[in-house]
């Protein structure tokens, strides 16, 4: 078993946690990107050559917790996914997008986030 695979069979939402302090700026990354609704950052866990990933700043606890209301923050991050994609260079061959759900689908932070994967090629299935 992988240790991302072993975080995430082992991790539970919390009050707070590490993206929450980074999207409130109170843990120092250097972000990619910065709006009003989300912040973007490489991955220190990197699974590829290019690996950010983005966040909002609403601490969402997982994908299945969203509402009808986080419709339109929801297409904001996968616009934003987008564009920090082209700007790291991966639009020509390509990219993964990811959304890891619950500890089945190895989620170790309960905190909403995007993974951007590209540089390389990608495996399918992923694992």
């Amino acid at each position: 078993m992988s240790d991302e695979i072993a975080k995430a069979q082992t991790a539970q939402p919390t009050e707070d946690t590490i993206f929450g302090k980074i999207a409130r700026k109170e843990i120092k990354v250097d972000l990619i990107h910065d709006d009003d609704q989300c912040v973007a950052f490489h991955d220190i866990s990197k699974q590829a050559p290019t690996h950010f990933l983005v966040i909002p700043k609403d601490p969402i606890v997982q994908l299945s917790k969203v509402t009808p209301a986080h419709e339109q923050l929801l297409g904001h991050l996968l616009v934003v996914a987008a564009q920090v994609a082209k700007k790291q260079g991966l639009d020509e061959d390509g990219y993964r997008v990811v959304i890891n759900n619950g500890k089945n689908g190895g989620q170790s932070v309960y905190h909403l986030h995007v993974h951007v994967l590209g540089g390389r090629q990608l495996e399918w299935p992923p694992g």
